[in-house]
């Protein structure tokens, strides 16, 4: 039984499924539209929010250090999905790549893994762009009612009728093409990156020194029953987490990651990419540092704009140059918060899409879902139903205590590919490489370790959660997937 659990799919099989054409994904993205992608998914409204919280709360002016950290940390992840995705260029991200290295059933639980990350994200962040909407139109003297907009606090029951229907049309783009997702993320990226430097750019005029002092402040330990503490940190390393000093750094990584996922969303379009060999590894590495540039900047600004200690957590970088007296910089903010939500959620639905149809396509998940469009070519069965229920998500939950959700099942998912790599490089060294990861295996061990130091510093709830996820991932695995998988029949056939 543990043989059947474990068999693997040859690379060579997964790409020349890629080649039926009732299940062929057309190929239309360059190196261009991939980096786009990225820098769309990946600056979001983390970089809006996260950096003024952590900044008080965790780390102080050194919240830079922080993004560095966190920006490795992806890095190294980064350099382990830019090889898996020129290597084997088919959909699916992490669970294709688990599935020419470890096996089925690690296969199964990424990409069941993987199907709630990408839900989750894009139902929260379309929650998230629909209270900035909102406000816009507050602003503008239009008011929605209450029951369409979200929760009411009066009866507990209310519809976001702007979270439901910007997930439909983005499903609507999904299905005519990749070609012209491509184009509105384009569009919409370059006001968000616009936005973002008016920031660095008019925020450095404003910066004061002494704003600056301390840089790393005196360490603290967190206060009992805050929501970053992790009881794992203390009882496996002996000692609690802190907020400020050096560690503190540490503890706001595990926070500004959150601002971070979504790069590897971009290994998910691999088999919609020209020339994947060459243009993955671009587009995947090429959004990360552009990210983790922008991110370092924005919170140098903010922190030298505006003492850290009185630095607002809902709006920090409107506030500061409200602060500074200068709010007509907060309107621009919180309009390129709005766009730019739009594309993350864009993408995320992208990749989930992406995920689901690759495991349906190799029989874990009904195959009627690995019908692509006879015009479009897109994956539209699975797209319409997962932006019907994300809608629906949206529409009537906030979803606010299982974001984090979102975060360790990115960073397993890290773990998963770089032990990946890792085990194909020993099982197949013959496999043509276009990138190959630096210094295997000590980045892909460095990788896993220090994704697993940033889930450690994830609350207990959180890994709960996780695990209740995963158990129904197995129970659904073993009633389905086991018994309809497209290699175990074709073993048997054999």
């Amino acid at each position: 039984m543990s043989s059947t659990l474990f068999r693997t799919k040859k690379v060579e099989q997964s790409i020349l499924d890629t080649e039926e054409p009732e299940h062929a994904l057309k190929k239309s993205l360059s190196a261009l539209d991939l980096t786009v992608f990225g820098v769309g998914v990946i600056i979001g409204t983390g970089i809006f929010v996260l950096t003024g919280k952590v900044a008080k709360e965790n780390a102080g002016p050194s919240v830079a250090l922080a993004f560095i950290v966190a920006g490795v940390v992806c890095g190294l992840a980064a350099l382990c999905y830019a090889e898996f995705a020129s290597t084997v260029p088919v959909a699916g991200s992490a669970y294709t790549f688990s599935y020419a290295s470890l096996g089925e059933l690690p296969a199964w639980i990424i990409g069941w893994d993987l199907v709630l990350e990408f839900a989750l994200g894009t139902a929260v962040v379309a929650v998230g762009w629909s209270g900035y909407v909102r406000s816009l139109l507050d602003n503008a003297g239009w008011h929605l009612p209450v029951s369409l907009s979200g929760r009411d606090g009066a009866t507990g029951f209310g519809f976001d009728i702007l979270a439901a229907a910007l997930v439909l049309v983005l499903t609507v783009i999904l299905v005519l093409g990749m070609k012209l997702s491509a184009r509105v993320t384009s569009v919409v990226v370059a006001i968000k990156v616009a936005v973002v430097l008016i920031v660095i750019i008019a925020g450095a005029f404003f910066v004061t020194a002494d704003n600056y002092k301390p840089f790393i402040p005196k360490a603290q330990a967190q206060e009992a029953g805050s929501s970053l503490q992790s009881p794992l940190v203390q009882l496996m390393f002996g000692y609690t987490p802190t907020d400020f000093g050096v560690m503190g750094i540490f503890t706001a990584a595990s926070v500004v990651f959150f601002a971070f996922i979504g790069f590897d969303v971009v290994a998910t379009a691999a088999e919609e990419t020209k020339n994947p060999q060459r243009d993955m590894p671009r587009g995947i590495l090429g959004s990360l540092i552009i990210c983790t540039t922008l991110y370092v900047a924005v919170s140098i600004v903010v922190t030298g704009m505006q003492k850290y200690s009185e630095l607002s957590i809902d709006a920090p970088l409107a506030d500061a140059f409200k602060a500074t007296g200068h709010p007509w910089y907060a309107g621009v903010i919180s309009f390129g918060a709005a766009v730019g939500l739009t594309t993350v959620c864009l993408i995320l639905l992208l990749g989930q899409t992406r995920v689901f149809f690759a495991m349906s396509r190799d029989g874990l998940l009904p195959r009627f879902f690995s019908i692509v469009h006879p015009r479009f070519k897109t994956p539209y069965r699975p797209t319409i139903l997962l932006g019907v229920i994300i809608a629906i998500l949206a529409g009537f939950t906030s979803l606010s205590e299982l974001a984090e959700l979102v975060n360790i099942g990115t960073l397993f998912a890290f773990v998963v590919v770089a032990l990946g790599v890792v085990i194909l490089r020993h099982t197949r060294p013959d496999l043509p490489r276009a990138f190959r990861t630096p210094m295997v295996p000590f980045v892909p061990i460095l990788s896993v370790l220090a994704s697993l130091w940033l889930m450690l510093n994830l609350p207990a709830e959180t890994w709960l959660r996780f695990a209740v996820w995963m158990v129904i991932g197995f129970i659904v695995y073993f009633v389905y997937g086991r018994s309809h998988s497209r290699l175990g029949r074709q073993e048997e056939t054999a």
